[in-house]
């Protein structure tokens, strides 16, 4: 049952100055009671590890890594900082550290001592959404790209930082009915307005403001980035940038292959990431226009060291890092996945992919209790594999036995 609205008198008052009146009506508008979501029907289940299917055959080292770098992450958290997801399921970064601690200790070149402390010290607990146990499972990769810090053909498609007039405003710090919801905007006098679509940013509604990063040499290939959220550039004096995202328009994002499918121009059985690539490189002027149908717009960063960065704040892990929905799945905790995945050789069948991954990601596409994107790293086969994956799985979530005993 949806609750009743918050107060507005009480949010005048924290809300006073410029973005009272933008943000104070959007606060009325999001707070009006919303229809049952199924993601209401959420239900926790312990299970023995025995009910993990491949569970003793996977290499927990490979996943150990990943962990511990979730583990740094929590341990800079305040000690009573709630973790992500709903009901409070992941608790508090204190809830965490005795597994931390011990995980430590562990080699990681030892599997069989790293799957030992994963059943000591954790629960396996089956989740499911309205009576719903699996779902959609796709990959992203790190893409390369050519390009130049400087503007000049062929190098004329700009990649953006971020604008320093965009304000996130994260609305759950004003309300506990609010949590997990944000908006992004800019101010225009005393109102918070909307940022820009992609459309118009394309179009140079941020030309000149010395936010270019990079000029690439094709907007496909940068189209493609936004969707990745970070990547490499090659240069042509022989050096490599690395980006990573800094933040988005705000903008709702739009998975571009439905329209090639509602327009006939691809079937639901062979849309991917290589031919949806393909007709939008052969036709440029159409090409444009569904792009753009799609608002959202990605800032990057560049990144000095290893990467990329997941929204976690870690670096990801190939194989092992997973994009998850943030309000339904917390970040930072490891979770057992059962589904199946291409292989990279396009004429071989798929492959089993049930292994211990960590949620440390997040993206625009992934809503939803059982859906998740798990990033394969870089190069032709982690393109070959991602782009082509859109697979039914499930997975169970991995919490302290402690905090699994309160369910």
């Amino acid at each position: 049952m949806a609750k009743p609205p918050v107060s507005l008198g009480r949010l005048a008052v924290a809300l006073a100055g410029p973005l009272l009146v933008a943000v104070g009506l959007l606060l009325w508008w999001l707070t009006l009671p919303a229809p049952f979501a199924p993601e209401d029907q959420i239900l926790y289940k312990p299970v023995p590890f025995s009910d993990l299917d491949g569970w003793r055959r996977d290499n927990h080292g490979a996943a150990m890594g990943a962990f511990l770098r979730s583990c740094e992450t929590f341990g800079k958290w305040p000690g009573q900082r709630a973790l992500s997801g709903r009901d409070g399921i992941a608790g508090l970064a204190d809830d965490w550290s005795n597994a931390c601690r011990a995980g430590a200790a562990v080699a990681v070149d030892k599997p069989g001592q790293a799957r030992q402390f994963f059943e000591a010290h954790f629960q396996a607990v089956a989740v499911t959404f309205a009576g719903r146990a699996t779902g959609l499972f796709t990959g992203y990769y790190e893409p390369s790209l050519r390009g130049s810090r400087e503007r000049g053909a062929p190098y004329t498609t700009p990649l953006y930082g971020l604008p320093k007039d965009l304000i996130n405003v994260d609305l759950g710090q004003f309300s506990e009915e609010l949590q997990g919801k944000r908006i992004v905007g800019r101010l225009q006098g005393r109102r918070l307005t909307p940022y820009p679509e992609r459309q118009g940013i394309v179009a140079g509604a941020l030309a000149g403001r010395g936010l270019e990063i990079v000029y690439v040499d094709d907007p496909v290939d940068a189209f493609f980035l936004q969707i990745q959220g970070s990547g490499r550039v090659q240069l042509g004096d022989g050096e490599e940038m690395r980006l990573g995202y800094a933040g988005g328009n705000g903008r709702r994002y739009y998975a571009i292959g439905r329209e090639l499918i509602k327009r006939g121009i691809l079937s639901k059985e062979n849309v991917s990431m290589q031919s949806i690539r393909a007709w939008l490189s052969a036709n440029p002027l159409q090409g444009e226009e569904v792009m753009d149908l799609n608002a959202s717009y990605i800032f990057f960063r560049e990144l000095q060291g290893t990467g990329p960065i997941g929204a976690l704040g870690v670096a990801l892990t190939p194989g092992r890092s997973i994009a998850v929905d943030r309000r339904l799945i917390p970040l930072g905790i490891p979770v057992w996945l059962q589904a199946s995945h291409p292989a990279a050789d396009p004429e071989q069948g798929d492959r089993p992919l049930h292994r211990l991954v960590l949620a440390q990601d997040t993206g625009g596409a992934i809503k939803g209790g059982v859906r998740g994107d798990i990033f394969w790293g870089h190069g032709p086969a982690a393109a070959a594999i991602a782009g082509r994956m859109k697979n039914a799985g499930q997975w169970f979530l991995l919490l302290p036995k402690a905090l699994a005993a309160r369910l």
